[in-house]
Protein backbone atom coordinates (compact mmCIF):
# COMPACT_ATOMS: atom_id res chain seq x y z
CA UNK A 1 0.00 0.00 0.00
CA UNK A 2 1.36 3.40 -1.04
CA UNK A 3 1.32 5.85 1.87
CA UNK A 4 0.80 9.61 1.66
CA UNK A 5 2.21 12.06 4.19
CA UNK A 6 1.43 15.77 4.45
CA UNK A 7 3.90 17.81 6.49
CA UNK A 8 3.76 21.42 7.61
CA UNK A 9 6.30 23.47 9.50
CA UNK A 10 8.16 26.64 8.73
CA UNK A 11 8.92 30.29 9.25
CA UNK A 12 12.37 29.45 10.62
CA UNK A 13 14.99 26.75 10.13
CA UNK A 14 14.06 25.49 13.59
CA UNK A 15 10.70 24.32 12.21
CA UNK A 16 11.83 23.38 8.68
CA UNK A 17 14.81 21.18 9.53
CA UNK A 18 12.81 18.77 11.76
CA UNK A 19 10.08 18.55 9.10
CA UNK A 20 12.59 17.58 6.40
CA UNK A 21 14.41 15.14 8.74
CA UNK A 22 11.10 13.39 9.53
CA UNK A 23 10.25 13.20 5.81
CA UNK A 24 13.68 11.72 5.01
CA UNK A 25 13.28 9.01 7.66
CA UNK A 26 9.75 8.20 6.45
CA UNK A 27 11.14 7.94 2.90
CA UNK A 28 13.77 5.44 4.13
CA UNK A 29 11.01 3.25 5.58
CA UNK A 30 8.44 3.77 2.82
CA UNK A 31 10.43 4.35 -0.41
CA UNK A 32 7.33 4.60 -2.60
CA UNK A 33 5.46 7.01 -0.29
CA UNK A 34 4.19 10.37 -1.55
CA UNK A 35 5.00 13.59 0.33
CA UNK A 36 3.53 17.06 0.24
CA UNK A 37 4.71 19.99 2.36
CA UNK A 38 2.55 23.00 3.17
CA UNK A 39 4.19 26.30 4.18
CA UNK A 40 3.64 30.04 4.44
CA UNK A 41 3.83 31.69 1.00
CA UNK A 42 6.58 34.21 1.66
CA UNK A 43 8.74 32.28 4.15
CA UNK A 44 12.01 30.38 3.80
CA UNK A 45 10.36 26.94 3.56
CA UNK A 46 9.23 27.80 0.00
CA UNK A 47 12.92 27.71 -0.97
CA UNK A 48 14.39 25.20 1.51
CA UNK A 49 11.86 22.37 1.06
CA UNK A 50 12.26 22.09 -2.76
CA UNK A 51 16.05 22.17 -2.22
CA UNK A 52 15.58 19.08 -0.03
CA UNK A 53 13.69 17.39 -2.89
CA UNK A 54 10.05 17.75 -1.78
CA UNK A 55 6.97 19.45 -3.27
CA UNK A 56 5.47 22.34 -1.30
CA UNK A 57 2.28 24.41 -1.51
CA UNK A 58 2.00 27.86 0.09
CA UNK A 59 -0.72 29.39 2.26
CA UNK A 60 -1.41 33.11 2.64
CA UNK A 61 -0.75 33.20 6.38
CA UNK A 62 1.37 35.05 8.92
CA UNK A 63 1.51 35.30 12.70
CA UNK A 64 -0.17 37.86 14.90
CA UNK A 65 2.20 40.73 15.67
CA UNK A 66 2.77 41.26 19.37
CA UNK A 67 2.47 45.04 19.01
CA UNK A 68 -0.49 46.96 17.57
CA UNK A 69 -0.01 46.63 13.84
CA UNK A 70 -1.90 47.09 10.58
CA UNK A 71 -0.78 43.57 9.68
CA UNK A 72 -3.02 42.23 12.47
CA UNK A 73 -6.09 43.62 10.69
CA UNK A 74 -5.45 41.20 7.81
CA UNK A 75 -4.97 38.21 10.11
CA UNK A 76 -8.64 36.99 10.23
CA UNK A 77 -8.82 37.21 6.43
CA UNK A 78 -5.54 35.29 6.05
CA UNK A 79 -6.70 32.63 8.51
CA UNK A 80 -10.01 32.04 6.69
CA UNK A 81 -8.18 31.94 3.33
CA UNK A 82 -5.62 29.43 4.71
CA UNK A 83 -8.27 27.19 6.28
CA UNK A 84 -10.12 27.04 2.94
CA UNK A 85 -6.97 26.33 0.96
CA UNK A 86 -5.85 23.70 3.49
CA UNK A 87 -9.19 21.92 3.11
CA UNK A 88 -8.83 21.97 -0.69
CA UNK A 89 -5.24 20.59 -0.47
CA UNK A 90 -6.34 17.80 1.90
CA UNK A 91 -9.28 16.79 -0.36
CA UNK A 92 -6.97 16.59 -3.38
CA UNK A 93 -3.95 14.92 -1.75
CA UNK A 94 -5.82 12.57 0.66
CA UNK A 95 -2.99 12.00 3.18
CA UNK A 96 -2.85 9.05 5.59
CA UNK A 97 -1.22 11.15 8.31
CA UNK A 98 -0.67 14.91 8.86
CA UNK A 99 2.51 16.04 10.64
CA UNK A 100 3.18 19.52 12.05
CA UNK A 101 6.48 20.89 13.34
CA UNK A 102 5.30 24.38 14.32
CA UNK A 103 5.09 27.70 12.50
CA UNK A 104 2.09 29.62 11.16
CA UNK A 105 1.16 27.33 8.27
CA UNK A 106 0.84 24.19 10.38
CA UNK A 107 -2.07 25.69 12.34
CA UNK A 108 -4.71 25.83 9.57
CA UNK A 109 -3.47 22.66 7.86
CA UNK A 110 -3.55 20.42 10.95
CA UNK A 111 -6.80 21.98 12.17
CA UNK A 112 -8.53 21.01 8.93
CA UNK A 113 -6.84 17.59 8.88
CA UNK A 114 -8.18 16.88 12.37
CA UNK A 115 -11.68 17.98 11.27
CA UNK A 116 -11.45 15.42 8.43
CA UNK A 117 -10.43 12.70 10.94
CA UNK A 118 -6.93 12.37 9.45
CA UNK A 119 -4.51 11.14 12.18
CA UNK A 120 -2.28 14.05 13.27
CA UNK A 121 1.08 14.29 15.04
CA UNK A 122 2.87 17.46 16.10
CA UNK A 123 6.49 17.92 17.15
CA UNK A 124 7.41 20.68 19.63
CA UNK A 125 11.10 21.63 19.59
CA UNK A 126 11.24 24.04 22.55
CA UNK A 127 10.97 23.72 26.32
CA UNK A 128 8.22 26.37 26.18
CA UNK A 129 5.47 25.36 23.74
CA UNK A 130 4.68 27.61 20.79
CA UNK A 131 1.25 29.19 20.23
CA UNK A 132 0.47 27.03 17.17
CA UNK A 133 1.18 23.72 18.88
CA UNK A 134 -0.71 24.73 22.04
CA UNK A 135 -3.73 25.60 19.87
CA UNK A 136 -3.54 22.27 18.02
CA UNK A 137 -2.82 20.05 21.03
CA UNK A 138 -6.45 19.24 21.81
CA UNK A 139 -7.11 18.09 18.24
CA UNK A 140 -4.11 15.83 17.48
CA UNK A 141 -3.43 12.22 18.48
CA UNK A 142 0.27 12.45 19.42
CA UNK A 143 2.67 15.19 20.56
CA UNK A 144 6.42 14.49 20.36
CA UNK A 145 8.47 16.75 22.66
CA UNK A 146 12.15 17.42 23.31
CA UNK A 147 11.99 18.30 27.03
CA UNK A 148 10.57 16.82 30.20
CA UNK A 149 7.77 18.63 32.03
CA UNK A 150 5.72 19.50 28.94
CA UNK A 151 2.51 18.40 30.73
CA UNK A 152 2.10 22.05 31.69
CA UNK A 153 1.31 22.82 28.03
CA UNK A 154 -0.13 19.60 26.61
CA UNK A 155 -2.40 16.67 27.63
CA UNK A 156 0.01 14.21 29.30
CA UNK A 157 -1.57 11.11 27.71
CA UNK A 158 -0.63 12.37 24.22
CA UNK A 159 3.02 13.12 25.03
CA UNK A 160 6.07 11.20 23.86
CA UNK A 161 9.57 12.39 24.86
CA UNK A 162 11.64 11.89 21.70
CA UNK A 163 14.05 14.84 21.50
CA UNK A 164 14.65 16.91 18.37
CA UNK A 165 15.91 15.59 15.02
CA UNK A 166 19.63 16.37 14.69
CA UNK A 167 22.29 15.94 12.01
CA UNK A 168 23.54 12.37 12.04
CA UNK A 169 27.10 13.46 11.17
CA UNK A 170 27.41 14.79 14.75
CA UNK A 171 27.26 11.31 16.24
CA UNK A 172 30.90 10.58 15.40
CA UNK A 173 32.67 13.88 16.11
CA UNK A 174 34.99 12.46 18.79
CA UNK A 175 36.90 10.63 16.04
CA UNK A 176 37.28 13.78 13.90
CA UNK A 177 39.54 15.95 16.13
CA UNK A 178 42.70 15.52 13.99
CA UNK A 179 40.76 16.13 10.76
CA UNK A 180 39.15 19.23 12.31
CA UNK A 181 42.49 20.71 13.43
CA UNK A 182 43.87 20.26 9.91
CA UNK A 183 40.68 21.56 8.23
CA UNK A 184 40.69 24.81 10.24
CA UNK A 185 44.51 25.01 10.30
CA UNK A 186 44.56 25.24 14.11
CA UNK A 187 47.49 24.98 16.51
CA UNK A 188 47.37 21.65 18.34
CA UNK A 189 48.80 23.05 21.56
CA UNK A 190 46.13 25.76 21.96
CA UNK A 191 42.56 25.35 23.23
CA UNK A 192 39.85 26.34 20.75
CA UNK A 193 36.74 28.43 21.39
CA UNK A 194 33.88 28.05 18.89
CA UNK A 195 31.45 31.00 18.73
CA UNK A 196 28.02 30.44 17.14
CA UNK A 197 25.46 33.19 16.59
CA UNK A 198 23.26 31.49 14.01
CA UNK A 199 23.49 31.71 10.20
CA UNK A 200 22.46 35.38 10.09
CA UNK A 201 24.50 36.32 13.17
CA UNK A 202 23.87 37.66 16.66
CA UNK A 203 24.75 41.32 17.18
CA UNK A 204 25.23 41.16 20.94
CA UNK A 205 27.42 38.05 20.83
CA UNK A 206 29.56 39.60 18.08
CA UNK A 207 30.00 42.77 20.15
CA UNK A 208 31.04 40.67 23.14
CA UNK A 209 33.59 38.66 21.14
CA UNK A 210 35.14 41.79 19.59
CA UNK A 211 35.46 43.42 23.01
CA UNK A 212 36.88 40.21 24.55
CA UNK A 213 39.58 39.48 21.93
CA UNK A 214 42.41 40.73 24.23
CA UNK A 215 40.96 38.59 27.07
CA UNK A 216 40.94 35.48 24.85
CA UNK A 217 44.51 36.18 23.72
CA UNK A 218 45.65 36.57 27.34
CA UNK A 219 44.12 33.15 28.05
CA UNK A 220 45.94 31.60 25.05
CA UNK A 221 42.75 30.65 23.18
CA UNK A 222 42.28 30.38 19.41
CA UNK A 223 38.84 31.22 17.98
CA UNK A 224 36.55 29.91 15.27
CA UNK A 225 34.10 32.83 15.20
CA UNK A 226 30.96 32.39 13.12
CA UNK A 227 29.71 35.99 12.95
CA UNK A 228 26.80 35.44 10.50
CA UNK A 229 26.27 36.84 7.01
CA UNK A 230 24.75 40.12 8.28
CA UNK A 231 27.98 40.94 10.14
CA UNK A 232 30.68 39.63 7.81
CA UNK A 233 31.72 43.07 6.55
CA UNK A 234 31.85 44.47 10.10
CA UNK A 235 34.11 41.80 11.59
CA UNK A 236 36.13 40.16 8.81
CA UNK A 237 39.08 42.49 9.50
CA UNK A 238 39.26 41.15 13.09
CA UNK A 239 40.81 37.92 11.84
CA UNK A 240 44.35 37.12 12.93
CA UNK A 241 46.68 34.17 13.40
CA UNK A 242 44.52 33.00 16.32
CA UNK A 243 41.10 34.38 15.30
CA UNK A 244 39.22 32.99 12.30
CA UNK A 245 36.11 34.92 11.27
CA UNK A 246 33.52 33.03 9.18
CA UNK A 247 30.15 34.25 7.91
CA UNK A 248 28.97 30.65 7.81
CA UNK A 249 30.39 27.22 8.71
CA UNK A 250 29.72 24.50 6.14
CA UNK A 251 31.35 21.73 8.18
CA UNK A 252 29.61 22.02 11.53
CA UNK A 253 30.73 18.49 12.44
CA UNK A 254 34.40 19.57 12.18
CA UNK A 255 33.75 22.90 13.95
CA UNK A 256 32.25 21.01 16.90
CA UNK A 257 35.07 18.42 16.79
CA UNK A 258 37.72 21.17 16.95
CA UNK A 259 36.10 23.01 19.87
CA UNK A 260 37.14 22.78 23.52
CA UNK A 261 34.59 25.45 24.54
CA UNK A 262 31.46 26.72 22.77
CA UNK A 263 29.52 29.99 23.04
CA UNK A 264 26.09 29.71 21.43
CA UNK A 265 22.55 30.99 21.15
CA UNK A 266 19.91 28.62 22.58
CA UNK A 267 17.55 27.84 19.71
CA UNK A 268 15.94 24.42 20.15
CA UNK A 269 17.96 22.63 17.47
CA UNK A 270 21.26 24.19 18.54
CA UNK A 271 20.61 23.00 22.10
CA UNK A 272 19.81 19.47 20.88
CA UNK A 273 22.99 19.39 18.79
CA UNK A 274 25.12 20.65 21.66
CA UNK A 275 23.77 17.90 23.95
CA UNK A 276 24.99 15.38 21.39
CA UNK A 277 28.36 17.12 20.97
CA UNK A 278 28.99 17.11 24.73
CA UNK A 279 31.44 20.04 25.05
CA UNK A 280 31.40 22.76 27.76
CA UNK A 281 28.88 25.36 26.56
CA UNK A 282 28.06 28.96 27.49
CA UNK A 283 24.52 29.78 26.32
CA UNK A 284 23.73 33.43 25.56
CA UNK A 285 20.03 33.21 24.62
CA UNK A 286 18.40 35.72 22.30
CA UNK A 287 15.86 37.81 24.24
CA UNK A 288 14.14 38.80 20.98
CA UNK A 289 12.25 35.59 20.20
CA UNK A 290 8.64 34.57 20.81
CA UNK A 291 7.86 34.04 24.50
CA UNK A 292 11.60 34.23 25.32
CA UNK A 293 11.85 30.51 24.53
CA UNK A 294 15.65 30.56 24.08
CA UNK A 295 16.13 31.57 27.72
CA UNK A 296 13.76 28.78 28.76
CA UNK A 297 15.65 26.25 26.59
CA UNK A 298 18.99 27.29 28.10
CA UNK A 299 17.57 27.22 31.64
CA UNK A 300 16.33 23.65 31.14
CA UNK A 301 19.98 22.68 30.50
CA UNK A 302 21.80 24.97 32.97
CA UNK A 303 19.49 23.92 35.84
CA UNK A 304 20.88 20.39 35.40
CA UNK A 305 24.44 21.75 35.78
CA UNK A 306 25.02 20.87 32.12
CA UNK A 307 25.88 24.33 30.71
CA UNK A 308 26.44 27.94 31.75
CA UNK A 309 23.73 30.51 31.03
CA UNK A 310 24.56 34.22 30.79
CA UNK A 311 21.81 36.64 29.80
CA UNK A 312 22.66 39.45 27.38
CA UNK A 313 22.05 42.05 30.12
CA UNK A 314 24.66 40.39 32.34
CA UNK A 315 27.44 39.97 29.77
CA UNK A 316 29.40 43.10 30.68
CA UNK A 317 29.37 42.32 34.39
CA UNK A 318 29.65 38.51 34.36
CA UNK A 319 31.16 37.08 31.19
CA UNK A 320 34.90 37.37 31.86
CA UNK A 321 34.58 36.10 35.45
CA UNK A 322 32.40 33.12 34.56
CA UNK A 323 34.40 32.17 31.49
CA UNK A 324 37.72 32.51 33.39
CA UNK A 325 36.41 30.11 36.03
CA UNK A 326 35.39 27.63 33.34
CA UNK A 327 38.71 27.60 31.49
CA UNK A 328 40.65 27.40 34.77
CA UNK A 329 38.76 24.35 36.06
CA UNK A 330 39.14 21.04 34.23
CA UNK A 331 36.77 19.53 36.77
CA UNK A 332 34.03 22.04 35.86
CA UNK A 333 34.61 21.38 32.14
CA UNK A 334 34.31 17.62 32.71
CA UNK A 335 31.13 18.00 34.81
CA UNK A 336 29.39 20.18 32.20
CA UNK A 337 30.42 17.82 29.38
CA UNK A 338 29.23 14.69 31.14
CA UNK A 339 25.93 16.24 32.24
CA UNK A 340 25.01 17.72 28.85
CA UNK A 341 25.76 14.39 27.10
CA UNK A 342 23.24 12.68 29.39
CA UNK A 343 20.51 14.91 27.89
CA UNK A 344 21.24 13.89 24.28
CA UNK A 345 18.55 12.10 22.25
CA UNK A 346 20.42 10.70 19.22
CA UNK A 347 17.47 8.59 18.00
CA UNK A 348 14.89 11.38 17.97
CA UNK A 349 13.98 11.21 14.27
CA UNK A 350 13.53 7.42 14.36
CA UNK A 351 11.45 7.64 17.55
CA UNK A 352 9.16 10.30 16.01
CA UNK A 353 8.68 8.20 12.86
CA UNK A 354 7.82 5.16 14.99
CA UNK A 355 4.97 7.21 16.50
CA UNK A 356 3.82 8.10 12.96
CA UNK A 357 3.89 4.40 12.03
CA UNK A 358 1.64 3.63 15.01
CA UNK A 359 -0.87 6.22 13.73
CA UNK A 360 -0.76 4.58 10.29
CA UNK A 361 -1.57 1.18 11.80
CA UNK A 362 -4.51 2.61 13.76
CA UNK A 363 -5.94 4.33 10.68
CA UNK A 364 -6.02 1.14 8.57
Amino acid sequence: MKHKFIISGGGTGGHIYPAVAIANELKNRFPDAEFLFVGAEDRMEMEKVPQAGYKIKGLWISGLQRSLSLQNLAFPLKLVSSLRKSLQILKEFKPDVAIGTGGYASAPLLRMAALRSIPCLIQEQNSHAGITNKWLSGKVQKICVAYEGMEKFFPSKKLKLTGNPVRQDLLEISSKKEEAIAFFNLKKEKKTLLVLGGSLGARRINQLIEKSLPFFEKNDLQLIWQCGKYYEETYKNKGSETVQVHAFLNRMDLAYAAADFIISRAGALSVSELCLVGKPVVFIPSPNVAEDHQTKNAKAISEKNAALLIKENDLDSSFENEFSELIASEEKQKTLSENIKKLAKPNATKDIVEEIEKLLEKSR
